[in-house]
C-alpha cells in the first residue's frame, strides 16, 4: 500500500509517542505525551501549547483535538489577522489531517469491519466522520491503487 505524505506523517507521530492501535487513542495520553494542555470552553481553539476544545460528546471533542493538533503542530500564526484565503487553506488541512489523526491509516487498513458505524465505535469518533474518512480511505487506496494498475 501507497500512503500519502501526511498519511506517512501520522503514522510517524503516532509510532514516535508509542501508539499503535485504537485502543491507544486516548486524548489526554497523547497530548501530554505531545507536550500539549488540554481545557475545555465554549469555543475550540489552539494558543500556545495549549488546546481549548468546546464541551461536547467525547466522539466530537476527539475530532475536533484532531483538528487543533494540526494547527500545533504544522501551522503558525494568528489565524485572526491573516488572509482570508490563507485562513481557508489552514481550516481546510486541518479538517483533512483531523480525518487521519482521528483514523490513521495504518490502523484503518487492519479493521475487519469496514463500515461507518463499526469504525465509529472503535476509533470513538461520530458515524458521519468515520463515514467520511471511509470514503476518502476509498477513494485514496482502494479505487485509487486499482486506477494505478490500470495506467501500467
Amino acid at each position: 500500500m501507497h500512503y500519502s505524505h501526511l498519511e506517512d506523517y501520522i503514522q510517524h507521530l503516532y509510532k514516535s509517542i508509542k501508539i499503535s492501535s485504537p485502543s491507544q487513542l486516548n486524548m489526554i495520553t497523547i497530548a501530554e505525551r505531545l507536550g500539549i494542555q488540554v481545557s475545555y470552553g465554549n469555543v475550540s481553539f489552539r494558543f500556545n501549547d495549549e488546546i481549548i476544545l468546546r464541551r461536547g460528546t467525547k466522539e466530537q471533542q476527539w475530532q475536533e483535538f484532531g483538528h487543533e493538533v494540526c494547527h500545533y503542530l504544522r501551522h503558525c500564526g494568528n489565524q485572526l489577522s491573516m488572509h482570508p484565503l490563507f485562513f481557508e487553506l489552514q481550516e481546510h488541512q486541518a479538517n483533512n489531517f483531523s480525518y487521519h489523526f482521528c483514523i490513521p491509516t495504518f490502523m484503518l487498513q487492519h479493521q475487519k469491519n469496514m463500515n461507518a458505524l463499526s469504525i465509529a465505535k472503535t476509533f470513538t469518533v461520530t458515524e458521519p466522520f468515520a463515514s467520511k474518512r471511509l470514503e476518502i480511505y476509498q477513494q485514496n487506496h482502494i479505487y485509487g491503487d486499482n486506477n494505478h494498475l490500470k495506467q501500467q
